[in-house]
């Protein structure tokens, strides 16, 4: 049997359950060009659906020729992402579709230069571009140098902590 004060804690999680600030986030919507290509298939006449395949491919061709869609492959979206590694972009979950956060955990490169900045900490900057600036003042053992290998990983509320040739951890910002 159940007691009215179950009968109110089923009603209370049966809202919340329906709540939207509890509800999942909505998945992006697919851009209208490429849904009218996928419409095409589910055209039953054969004439029909090949009319629309052209059309819809034509479209879809002049747009991305014109730069209204962009086509990304896995590896492309893989290497943005490593890029953005420890930049705050909210939309790059752009790039996110179907892949694990666990690959975005850390990056590893090489050290293409360091050198210390004004406060006496260290500005790093990896052979893929990315530049990185000390924040605490933690020393480092050895003087870093191009090559070094360099492994830069996410730690506690939103700060990255980044490895020189195993030596301890620097906590780092990424600059540029």
């Amino acid at each position: 049997m159940i007691s009215p004060r179950d009968t109110m804690i089923l009603a209370a999680a049966a809202a919340l359950a329906g709540s939207p600030a509890l509800a999942a986030p909505a998945a992006p919507e697919r851009a209208a060009i490429v849904q009218a290509l996928s419409d095409c298939r589910k055209l039953t006449d054969d004439s029909a659906r090949l009319a629309c395949y052209d059309k819809a491919a034509a479209a879809f061709d002049q747009a991305e020729t014109k730069g209204d869609i962009v086509v990304v492959d896995r590896d492309q979206a893989r290497k943005v992402r490593r890029q953005a590694f420890g930049f705050s972009l909210p939309s790059i979950s752009l790039f996110e579709k179907g892949e694990t956060q666990e690959e975005l955990e850390n990056v590893s490169g090489k050290l293409a230069s360091a050198g210390r900045l004004a406060t006496g900490q260290w500005r790093f900057k990896l052979e893929d571009g990315a530049v990185w600036d000390q924040i605490d003042h933690n020393e480092l053992f050895k003087t870093p140098k191009p090559g070094m290998a360099v492994r830069v990983r996410k730690a506690s509320l939103g700060s990255f902590l980044m490895i020189i040739e195993n030596q301890r951890a620097v906590r780092v910002k990424r600059v540029e």
